[in-house]
């Protein structure tokens, strides 16, 4: 288990960088890979991200990373030395979306507390 923990770490480092320094795509600017699940057969990978920005945002982010999949697959092949290269999904990771929510509750009842 500790050599896909070290995989996914690895790969999500590397799709990090791909997405900063080498895809051009506007949509992709505030993107931010949150963490990388690579199957046993280290066939799959599901790959969650995050972005600024409107439900709009969100989904111009996943259909730029699905067009993007084959070259980000092809580079990480380039990258990483590994037998297979995974095929990658993208999911939108709703945590940080989750926890801002839990924040702005929090100070929500902290000011209705002082008021």
């Amino acid at each position: 288990m500790e050599r896909i923990k070290r995989i996914n770490e690895q790969i999500k480092r590397e799709i990090s960088l791909i997405i900063q320094k080498e895809l051009g795509d506007p949509r992709l600017s505030l993107v931010t890979i949150t963490a990388v699940e690579v199957s046993r057969d280290l066939q799959l990978a599901k790959v969650h991200f995050s972005v600024l920005g409107d439900a709009a945002a969100i989904q111009a982010a996943q259909q730029a990373l699905k067009a993007a999949a084959g070259m980000i697959r092809r580079l990480i092949g380039q990258r990483v030395k590994m037998r297979y290269t995974p095929f990658f999904s993208f999911f939108y990771d709703k945590s940080a979306e989750v926890s801002a929510a839990i924040e702005k509750t929090l100070r929500e009842i902290h000011h209705d507390d002082m008021g």
